[in-house]
This record gives C-alpha cells, structure tokens and sequence, in this order.
C-alpha cells in the first residue's frame, strides 16, 4: 500500500524533541503514522514512530545521500504549522482556503500529498482547539524563532509568500490575518516591508500603487532608487535561492519571481524607463 507521511517523514532536520515543532511533530506526525496503522500497517508506526517526535531518522523522506531531503522535510511541516495558525486567525476555516492548501499541495507534490497534508492540518486544527488559542499561539511563535535560526532569508520569504496567499484565498483579508500574518513575520525575522511588499504582489500588474508597495519605496523615488529597490528584491526571491527544497517549491517561487517583475514592468512603464 501506499505509505502516509514519505514527504514529512523522516529526520526533520532542526525539529527534535523538546522544541516547539518537535512537540507538534510528535502530536501531528504520530497521528498520521497511527491513521496509516489503522489501514494495515501496524509494524510501520511500532517500528518508527520513536522517542515520541512522531517520525524516524531512516522512514519516508529521508535520504542518506540526499543531502537536500531533510531541508525539504522541514520547509514542509513549518509551512503547515505556521498555514494552520494563519487559517484559524479568524477562529474560522474557510472552505477558500483548504482548498487553496489542497491545490497547492495537489500541483507541487502530486495527488497523494493531498489527503497526508490535510490529515496533518486537521490534527494541528485539533491542537489548537485543544490548547487554546493564547498557548497555541505561543507555540507558533517559538516555532517561528526556531525557523528562523536554521532556515535561509530567502527560504522563510517563500513560507511567508504561501502564508499570505492563504490569507488571501477568500478575496478579503480581515484584521485577525493581517495580525496573523504580522506577528509570524517579525517572529520569523522577517520585516513589516516584506509583509507589506507579500499583500500586494497579485495586483503590481496593473496598480501602480500596489507595484510600488512591492519594491517597498514610495512613489516620490528617484529613477536609480526604484532601479536599486527591484535589483535587491529580484536578488533576494530569485527561485534559485530555494533550489535546495525541491523543483516543485522552485516552482512556485517562479510564480512569485514573475509577479516581482510584473511590478517592474508596471512602474517603468508609467515612468517611461
């Protein structure tokens, strides 16, 4: 049968037991190796589900020689930890978004991924519930200090990329998300212009307001300022910087590269560069 959980599976790099991802590895993971035992595969979750992490340093999606596997393994499950708070910041979870979550998971990673990755949202919707909004919010936001130490600058961009998207999925963000969305990027080490810069990419194509928000600089800016703004943003999401996660996380960074020059091409076009 096919085997839950070979995408989030394996050593997750960073996440160890006793951190605060570790802890909802243990809770999320283990549920889902515990799920696929319900389905036959009782030895799988004795044999690998140890010390209470919720996965096993040699079992789905871990690779000895692949030294890429465990990176990917942890962009993964933060990205799911971090979209389960934003999806409830609103105590609700709207339809708009699982879908979008789905969607995405279904074009990057393939059918299969769609069921494991809604099963792991599911338990960490149900952690939450459990905890309480304030200690679940703690626990995201300590993750968020943990992810900031071990991932790269253009890595957590991408996360806080997909974050907004999600927020976005419904066609309104309300204050509860932009919140959200707010105190994960500064936790993540990231800045209020990056966030600022995330809200608007989907409309830099033909707002020259929202393009402008994009590059992070105010219309009032110089020729070689809005030059030097874009060469810094183009350098800082060029999907070449997440390579490492994985051709479908390239991807997907493209997309977002793509809209970066759609503001390009917006404020040059009104200033006749």
């Amino acid at each position: 049968m096919a085997k839950l959980g070979r995408w989030i599976g394996g050593v997750l790099g960073f996440i160890v037991t006793g951190s605060p991802l570790g802890a909802l590895a243990g809770y999320a993971l283990g549920s889902l190796f515990e799920f696929d035992s319900d389905h036959g595969n009782t030895r799988f979750f004795e044999d690998n589900f140890q010390n209470n992490t919720g996965y096993s340093r040699y079992q789905y999606g871990y690779q000895p020689n692949n030294p890429y596997s465990s990176q990917r393994n942890d962009f993964l499950f933060s990205l799911l930890v971090l979209a389960s708070y934003v999806i409830r910041a609103d105590s609700k979870v709207m339809h708009s978004e699982m879908n979008l979550m789905r969607q995405w998971l279904r074009t990057n990673f393939g059918e299969n991924s769609v069921a494991e990755g809604e099963q792991v949202m599911l338990k960490l919707f149900e952690q939450q519930k459990q905890m309480g909004l304030a200690e679940y919010r703690s626990v995201v936001m300590s993750s968020c200090m943990q992810i900031r130490q071990h991932m790269s600058y253009e890595q957590r961009l991408q996360l806080l990329n997909f974050l907004v998207l999600l927020a976005q999925a419904d066609g309104v963000v309300v204050t509860a998300e932009i919140n959200a969305l707010r105190e994960c990027t500064l936790h993540l080490g990231l800045s209020e212009a990056d966030l600022g810069s995330m809200l608007n990419l989907q409309d830099a194509g033909t707002s020259l307001d929202a393009a402008y928000k994009v590059l992070g600089i105010s219309p009032s800016a110089s020729d070689s300022q809005v030059k030097a703004a874009y060469r810094k943003l183009a350098l800082q999401h060029h999907p070449d910087k997440v390579s490492s996660l994985g051709e479908d996380v390239r991807r997907a960074a493209e997309k977002k590269f793509q809209e970066i020059n759609a503001a390009k091409e917006t404020i040059w076009k009104a200033r006749g560069l």
